[in-house]
């Protein structure tokens, strides 16, 4: 474990210099805000429509959308619970969770890596909209660190595993 030491300072470190200013509860508002577009409601709703309205194209989509999420989740779910790293409210008081998580881990951020599928997957069928797909996932990724409730190894993790779904979908799917 002592390999990882560094590691975990450097998360605590960083997650400390998110959340200990002056700015850190007004900061909060807007990044529930901005997590919330990550709670899934708005994937769903991106699918129904490209599968409505984007013809051959938008269908394809919406599949290899649901094919990138059913293998994204269970390694999210096992990778939570084989690690079972603790989050950073939990790790230091002086960390400030602004919100309650939907599970009990952090590594890895769930929130971040469906931000990230999505937008590796618009970015390969909606090429015009893949800057703000990008920049929309990096919000969440931030927002989730923000609001106290992951480090920014989840963070990162959770956006590989994201786009690493995305392409193993993409290659299944031949796209």
């Amino acid at each position: 474990m002592r390999s990882i030491e560094p590691i975990a300072k450097f998360d605590l470190a960083f997650s400390l210099f998110c959340l200990q200013h002056k700015f850190a509860h007004p900061a909060s508002r807007i990044s529930k805000a901005v997590s919330h577009t990550g709670d899934g409601h708005l994937y769903a709703m991106f699918g129904v429509m490209a599968y409505w309205f984007g013809g051959l194209e938008g269908k394809q989509f919406l599949i290899v959308g649901l094919l990138a999420f059913s293998i994204e989740r269970p390694i999210y779910w096992l990778t939570k619970n084989l690690f079972k790293r603790r989050r950073p409210h939990e790790l230091s008081q002086l960390v400030t969770s602004f919100v309650t998580p939907f599970d009990r881990y952090s590594l890895p951020s769930g929130h971040t890596a469906a931000a990230f599928l999505i937008a590796t997957v618009v970015s390969v069928f909606y090429a015009d909209v893949a800057l703000f797909a990008y920049l929309w996932a990096i919000l969440i990724a931030g927002s989730r660190i923000l609001l106290g409730v992951h480090f920014f190894t989840d963070v990162v993790l959770g956006a590989l595993l994201g786009i690493a779904c995305a392409h193993l979908a993409l290659s299944v799917m031949g796209v």
